[in-house]
This record gives C-alpha cells, sequence and structure tokens, in this order.
C-alpha cells in the first residue's frame, strides 16, 4: 500500500463535500509531478486530505478507489484523475504549523515542495499524521 497527500481548498471542494458525495473524482490537476504521482496510485491506497489556503491542516483520510482515468474536466484528453471515498475525519486536524515544526515531518514531501497538491508520504508519516489527529 502507498500513502499519498492530496490537497484541495475547502472552498471548492472540502472533506464534508467528499462525505456528502460518498466518492468524487480528484480532478483538476494540472501539474506534471501531481499527475505522476497520481498514476502511481492503486486502489486501496490511502491519502491524507489537506486543506490548503483556508485552514492549511490535514483533516481526514480518504481511499484511493478508481485509478488513474481521464480526467472529466480536461477537453485536451491530456490529464487523470483518480476516484477517492472517505474513511475517517480527524477528530482534531492537524495544522500546517505542527507540521512543520515536527522533526518527524521534516523530510516529508509537502514541507519541501509546498506548491505541489499531490504528494507521497511514508507509511511512518502517514501514522505520525494521524497520531497526531487523536490529540
Amino acid at each position: 500500500m502507498n500513502y499519498w497527500l492530496m490537497k484541495s481548498e475547502p472552498d471548492a471542494f472540502s472533506y464534508d463535500d467528499l462525505v456528502e458525495r460518498g466518492r468524487a473524482e480528484w480532478d483538476g490537476v494540472r501539474n506534471h509531478a501531481a499527475q505522476g504521482h497520481m498514476r502511481a496510485m492503486r486502489k486501496g491506497d490511502l491519502s491524507i486530505f489537506y486543506h490548503s489556503n483556508i485552514g492549511v491542516e490535514a483533516v481526514g483520510i480518504m481511499e484511493i478507489v478508481g485509478e488513474a482515468a481521464p480526467d472529466s474536466t480536461d477537453e485536451t484528453g491530456k490529464w487523470i484523475a483518480v476516484h477517492v471515498a472517505p474513511k475517517e475525519k480527524f477528530e482534531k486536524p492537524v495544522t500546517l504549523k505542527t507540521m512543520k515544526a515536527d522533526p518527524k515531518l521534516a523530510d516529508m514531501a509537502m514541507i519541501r515542495q509546498s506548491r505541489l497538491s499531490v504528494s507521497p508520504l511514508t507509511a511512518a508519516e502517514f501514522r505520525h499524521i494521524v497520531d497526531l489527529s487523536k490529540g
């Protein structure tokens, strides 16, 4: 199993929106590195759902339920999307400030490449973020 961190602006699509829908296409990603990560995703992989710009915090876990397929929002046919489903909302969001201050997360891809909307996590990073969300 692989682990990921995927960002969305909550005023465009939030974790609560995902819960309400039950399943969603993770579309609109137009960065080649992020697209490469999405191509590597497999059914059953888990991702941290991160609210960017507003809140700037990890808010829950989602599961990859559909692998790379054409992005329905892309008229060129160049970009892909994956499908995700909610797994667990965090009891307590984990802020970017908390993650940046934590030595166990110092090498996390999102910290090193903050503009990347989809990035890999190690199993240890994933578990640590989940542990931080439990208070």
